[in-house]
């Protein structure tokens, strides 16, 4: 008799082998915060309005609080084989700096069990005067500068300078740019498109990262076949976070059959690496969501229907090293072609 065998086996056996499992994306200053309060507002309250929902609760955790959070988030990444993380932070006029003070300092007592990268995240934009502010000084602490231009977008019409602003200060200080896009998973969103275009004009090639990019797949596919040419020339990387999307709502835009997951069948064909986030855990953005890695993998993988366990490792590994800047960031779909064959070989899972 055959020996049975599980997908789940084979696959995270051969993320051990390349090295551990990489969170590219997690919000762990905000993880494990669900209550009844919070539970009520991701009930209740858009994406948007929960922007600012959740400033109540930032601004009644003390720098412990957010050390507990991170601490916990961490050691819950390590007890997978995670062996690196990035989590963006909120810094803020609501959390001011006590969340990236605790990160830092949470950062320090696991380093020697696995590699945290931060973010800046932000809710409040850039062109508010005490956001910019608060961006400022966020960029000079963090490794990697984050961006949320929809929120510029919205209060003002001005995504586009917001993504001056974002992709200018990396540029100055060299590091690499994490950016909210295309969340609400209708045609209406050209965000990944802007981003390209401005990852072009500032000269940002491969070092610009897209995150959920799910309204992609809402798109006809002769858009999406020009916007995937689009982000290889950029050298625009995508992370995905599968829990965070697939309860979106239906809705009654007209668009290609698809679901509300970031469409790697397409992407990573077309030569655009796509690494792996949790992205929101335990929180009222996303309360469904454990922290769960080989959950987030098999979701995207069996969501899309995608099938090459090679890239599927390579999603869960080398593709988020390559999102965090902790290897070569070349926008590359198989190891052939890679700079260093080594660190993009074959897991040989089948």
């Amino acid at each position: 008799m055959d020996e049975f065998m599980t997908l789940r086996a084979l696959i995270t056996s051969a993320v051990k082998a390349q090295g551990g499992w990489v969170n590219a994306h997690a919000h762990a200053d905000r993880a494990f915060t669900l209550n009844e309060s919070t539970l009520e507002i991701y009930r209740t309250h858009s994406l948007e309005r929960k922007w600012d929902a959740v400033d109540t609760m930032k601004r009644n955790s003390s720098e412990e609080n957010y050390y507990r959070r991170f601490c916990q988030t961490i050691e819950l990444m390590i007890s997978q084989g995670a062996t690196a993380m990035c989590s963006f932070v909120d810094i803020d006029p609501a959390s001011g700096d006590r969340a990236i003070r605790a990160a830092l300092r949470a950062r320090e007592r696991y380093q020697d069990q696995i590699t945290v990268l931060y973010a800046n995240q932000t809710l409040k934009g850039v062109i508010n005067p005490e956001a910019r502010e608060w961006f400022d000084r966020g960029a000079e602490m963090v490794d990697v500068i984050g961006a949320l231009p929809k929120r510029d977008e919205r209060d003002y019409g001005r995504g586009d300078e917001a993504l001056d602003i974002v992709l200018g200060t990396a540029k100055a200080m060299g590091k690499m740019v994490h950016v909210h896009v295309d969340q609400f998973n209708h045609a209406r969103e050209y965000e990944t498109e802007q981003l390209c275009d401005k990852t072009l004009e500032h000269g940002m090639q491969h070092r610009v990262v897209a995150i959920h990019g799910i309204s992609i797949a809402a798109h006809s596919k002769q858009y999406r076949l020009r916007l995937y040419e689009k982000m290889r020339e950029a050298g625009v990387m995508m992370i995905a976070c599968p829990m965070a999307w697939i309860d979106t709502p239906r809705s009654e835009f007209i668009a290609p059959s698809h679901n509300a997951l970031t469409p790697i069948d397409e992407l990573l064909p077309s030569g655009v690496p796509v690494a792996l986030g949790t992205d929101n855990i335990c929180d009222a953005m996303v309360p469904f969501c454990e922290g769960d890695l080989w959950r987030e993998l098999s979701l995207l993988a069996a969501g899309c229907r995608y099938t090459d366990f090679d890239q599927i490792v390579r999603i869960a590994t080398a593709y988020g090293k390559m999102a965090l800047g902790l290897i070569d960031p070349i926008a590359v779909n198989t190891p052939e072609n890679a700079a260093n064959e080594e660190q993009y070989a074959h897991s040989a899972i089948l």
